[in-house]
């Protein structure tokens, strides 16, 4: 890009005179003066060690060093202005850097003084927290460089830039600007790179940015634009990126477009762009993405077949026809995505000469016939998705080719066979989908040569005979998917690291439930259901501390269930011989006799034996004082929890003196006190001396990156999420630390966690109204997190389990601070490795290991779908968001009511239609795509409008 070879000269001068001063510094007194008068403001440069200025850190001056030039103080941890009008008074400054600080305003002296500088060229603001209004930049004739990204300023943005007659490249993104996109940028429309993404600027594209025939780059992605674009913008000769992703615009997109011969980037995703892809809009476009519009029609010819193409990402669209194989093998294509059609057809042999291709997506179409042996010839491969089509065949052994494959998803298709043992020789692969087909025969021993496989799915076929043994040495498996088989016995040893779920249900296994289950304590989802396990339900399951879902029904099973834990969703349904201690038959009253009078026995034999026990140990006692022990050698029955340090966070009068630390740790060493128990947190109930009660969270100190050395640091996050103010996230008011643990105060919420509520098994139904005004509520919570101007406070686990609710109608969203003070792959402790709950993991955390804003709003959208169906987010083995997604790509007739909550969507036509607003909500949050997920602001906005 042009503009950036000025940034490059300069920073080269920079270094250059910065590092190899030639010549003694010849400063003019006044300059000189100027210098120790920053050095002073400033106090990171030492005069006495080195009295030449051009020889300081961030200062550049000219050949001879007779003057100032540059003054670069990026990363400098800036918070106050102070120094910048002095800053001006070097009249012969050519560039200014001031990015990645914490300034949080620029003097007027500054825009008044530096304006002035007839040669100051760059001006860079950016990564700061600048608030208000773009200043009005008079002055700054020959400014070619303006960089103001990633702050918080606002408002509109018009005359303000109308001076700058030299400007080349505009920098605004990521801040709050709104109104209209400017128009008015210098007077000579020399501008080349423009770059307004993620702000709030709203309308549509005006015909007047054809007029700056200079401009080479354009980023309007993440606004709020609606409307066609102007045909004009084809006359753009000279453009080489045009990004337009995450906004509203419609229409077709400009056939003009394709004859830009410097046009290299067009991305358009995420819009409402309808139309048909344009003619040769591949004829110099090097990448392209026209995903997730309403674009139609077929795939036009030599769309593939220009030797300079990179990548294509036409996915989630209504393309139909079938897939265009005129391609060779001089194609340097890196990334096909096509799927979330409607295309059909067989996939194109040529594919096979694509020797750079690395990821291949051709998902949730109509595909269909074998899957090419030539698919084998793409050596470069990383990611093959070719699942939910109508593919048959068996699967080709030539697949053991593609050593470098890291993920291979082929579910929900019509392939047959066994599987090839050349699979076996994918070392890379860590993601095996291929559950939901017709494959038969045995699970190969071999498949434990894939030591690095995370998440293996062959449910749904036909598999039969023993789960080989060698599985147990499968040391990264997180996620084994075996349901709707043809398995027996015996059940070997599982992988000791097994986190995500374990799902043996619909086989043939028989028995009792195997001793070996007792290592899986990092385990979540239990699935054995649909078998003949028989016998009692072993006590050790209940030891299990992270297992939350156990589905143990239609089984042989007998005897009494044993007590799980609160938070623990079982299911032992169709087994007929099992029962619950409250429903022990009732004895007859001779029996009852019988037995009152054995435990009356029992009872005077065992009080005698204690009451003498009791004497002796007095005795006892009393004689080692007697003897003059110390207090030291005197053993404790309960020592209580010594608090090392105890703060309130919060500023209410009532919470800081209703907060007792004392009284909490007694209240927290009772089981019983255990009211919520999430993902990663335990919650006790605590009632204080006055009467009010609170929440307290334990976190063990073996589970977080900040040791006992790190109190300080500990405090310090919890005192900034202490200082949020939002009614719909749990804030902390206190926190107490001890040698072991560390204790959290909050709101005690009355109604207990959304997942209590909604799945309750008492019968009660929560109304449509309580439900929206639930998603509302956790939406507003979410989209204020995102949006902290500190930075995105971002949820660990985010599910119905950490969704408090203060009344039926007023969430909260906990466990905000996870993030901050966790990290599960750096732990330990007994975390998992894997951030999140079952069924709200975003699928590209597999690939990752990240949390991020998008990965939050898939776990968001999950809870949509929770509230829309009443369902958990994990059903009978299947995720509900997968379930969801597999309706929606096949479009079935009434799709929507397969999946909304019938005893709700039917009260009335207006709340049918509603709940239909927010499942296309839902379904937008939980795309597979990362990129293609809305922003929470957008998702509360879609939200609201579904009133």
């Amino acid at each position: 890009m042009r503009c950036l070879v000025p940034v490059l000269y300069t920073l080269f001068s920079f270094f250059f005179i910065s590092y190899f001063p030639i010549v003694k510094s010849e400063l003019s007194t006044s300059q000189y003066a100027t210098m120790l008068k920053l050095s002073r403001l400033l106090r990171f440069w030492d005069v006495d060690k080195e009295p030449n200025p051009c020889s300081w850190k961030g200062v550049g001056c000219n050949f001879d060093n007779s003057s100032v030039t540059d003054i670069f103080l990026s990363g400098s941890s800036l918070s106050s202005d102070d120094f910048l009008p002095v800053v001006c008074q070097i009249d012969t400054l050519q560039s200014l850097d001031f990015s990645q600080n914490r300034l949080n305003r620029i003097p007027e002296q500054f825009i008044k003084d530096c304006g002035g500088i007839s040669e100051l060229r760059l001006l860079n603001f950016s990564s700061n927290r600048l608030v208000g209004s773009l200043p009005n930049l008079v002055g700054f004739k020959r400014l070619e460089i303006l960089d103001f990204s990633f702050n918080l300023m606002s408002g509109s943005v018009g005359l303000q830039l109308d001076e700058l007659v030299r400007l080349k490249c505009l920098n605004l993104c990521s801040n709050s600007f709104s109104g209209p996109v400017p128009t008015k940028i210098g007077r000579n429309n020399a501008l080349e790179q423009l770059q307004l993404s993620k702000n709030k600027f709203q309308g549509t594209i005006s015909e007047v940015i054809a007029s700056y025939m200079n401009l080479t780059f354009i980023d309007l992605s993440a606004n709020d634009l609606f409307g066609s674009l102007p045909l004009q913008i084809g006359s753009l000769s000279k453009l080489e990126f045009l990004i337009l992703s995450g906004n509203n615009f419609s229409g077709e997109i400009p056939e003009s477009l394709s004859g830009i011969s410097s046009l290299v980037r067009l991305a358009a995703n995420q819009n409402r762009f309808v139309g048909k892809v344009p003619n040769g809009i591949t004829n110099y476009v090097k990448n392209l993405d026209l995903s997730y519009n309403d674009i139609s029609g077929s795939i036009p010819v030599g769309l593939l077949s220009k030797p300079h193409l990179e990548t294509v990402d036409l996915s989630h669209n209504k393309l139909v026809g079938p897939i265009p194989g005129d391609v060779s093998s001089s194609i340097n294509l890196v990334r096909l995505r096509l799927g979330s059609n409607m295309l059909n057809g067989t996939i194109p042999e040529s594919f096979g000469n694509l020797q750079k291709l690395m990821y291949l997506e051709l998902d949730n179409n109509k595909l269909s016939g074998v899957i090419p042996n030539e698919l084998g010839g793409c050596k470069s491969l990383l990611l093959l998705n070719l699942a939910h089509n109508n593919l048959w065949g068996r699967l080709p052994t030539q697949f053991g080719n593609l050593r470098a494959l890291q993920s291979l998803i082929l579910e929900s298709n019509n392939l047959s066979g066994e599987i090839p043992l050349e699979i076996m020789q994918l070392k890379d692969l860590t993601v095996l989908n291929i559950g939901w087909n017709s494959l038969n025969g045995s699970i190969p021993s071999s498949i434990s040569a894939l030591q690095r496989l995370v998440n293996m799915n062959l449910q749904g076929n036909y598999f039969s005979g023993v789960i080989p043994d060698t599985i147990g040495s499968m040391s990264s498996l997180l996620d084994l998917q075996l349901g709707r088989n043809q398995l027996t016995n015996p059940i070997p040893m599982m992988p000791a690291n097994l986190q995500i779920a374990l799902n043996l249900s619909n086989n043939h296994f028989e028995g009792p439930i195997p001793r070996s289950f007792f290592g899986l304590v990092n385990l979540v989802v239990l699935d054995l259901s649909n078998n003949q396990f028989s016998g009692e339900i072993p006590a050790f399951l209940v030891q299990l501390s992270s297992l939350t879902e156990l589905n143990l029904t239609n089984n042989q099973l007998s005897g009494v269930i044993p007590p799980f834990r609160n938070w623990v969703l079982l299911d032992t349904e169709g087994n007929p011989n099992l029962i619950k201690e409250s429903m022990l038959d009732t004895p007859t009253s001779f029996e009852k006799k019988k037995k009152l009078i054995i435990v009356a026995i029992v009872v005077v034999v065992v009080a005698f034996f204690v009451s003498a026990a009791l004497v002796i140990f007095i005795i006892f006692m009393w004689r080692r004082n007697y003897k003059g022990n110390t207090k030291e050698s005197q053993v404790e029955d309960t020592p209580m929890t010594t608090v090392i340090q105890g703060k309130l966070l919060s500023l209410s009068v009532i919470h800081r003196s209703n907060i007792d630390f004392a009284e909490a740790m007694k209240a927290v060493s009772e089981p019983s006190n255990i009211n919520v128990k999430t993902r990663f947190s335990t919650y006790y109930k605590v009632v204080m001396p006055h009467g009010s009660s609170y929440y307290v969270k334990k976190l063990k100190w073996s589970d977080k990156i900040c040791q006992p050395g790190g109190h300080d640091t500990f405090g310090k996050q919890l005192e900034v999420l202490g200082r949020l103010s939002n009614s719909n996230i749990m804030t902390p008011l206190a926190y107490a630390l001890t040698t072991e643990s560390a204790y959290l105060f909050f709101e005690y919420a009355p109604k207990g966690t959304l997942f209590d509520v909604l799945h309750d098994s008492s019968g009660s139904i929560l109304d449509w109204s309580s439900r929206y005004s639930i998603a509302i509520g956790a939406a507003q919570g979410l989209t204020f997190l995102h949006g902290c101007a500190s930075g995105p406070v971002l949820l660990l686990d985010l599910s119905s389990k950490n969704i408090f609710l203060k009344s039926l109608k007023e969430p909260q969203i906990g466990d905000i601070e996870l993030c901050k003070v966790i990290d599960p792959s750096k732990s330990t402790g007994s975390l998992s490795t894997v951030a999140g709950s079952v069924g709200y993991i975003p699928p590209e955390y597999a690939y990752t290991m990240r949390v991020s804003p998008a990965g939050n709003v898939y776990s968001f959208g999950v809870i949509l779908l929770e509230l829309l169906s009443g369902k958990t987010a994990v059903s009978e083995g299947a995720e509900l968001a997968k379930t969801v997604l597999g309706y929606h790509s096949k479009q079935h007739q009434k799709w929507e009511m397969q999946i909304l909550d019938n005893s709700i969507s039917k009260t009335s036509s207006y709340v049918q239609s509603q709940m239909g607003a927010v499942l296309k909500v839902a379904v937008s949050c939980v795309s597979p795509s990362p990129e293609a997920r809305p922003k929470m602001k957008t998702v509360l906005r879609m939200l609201l409008n579904a009133r």
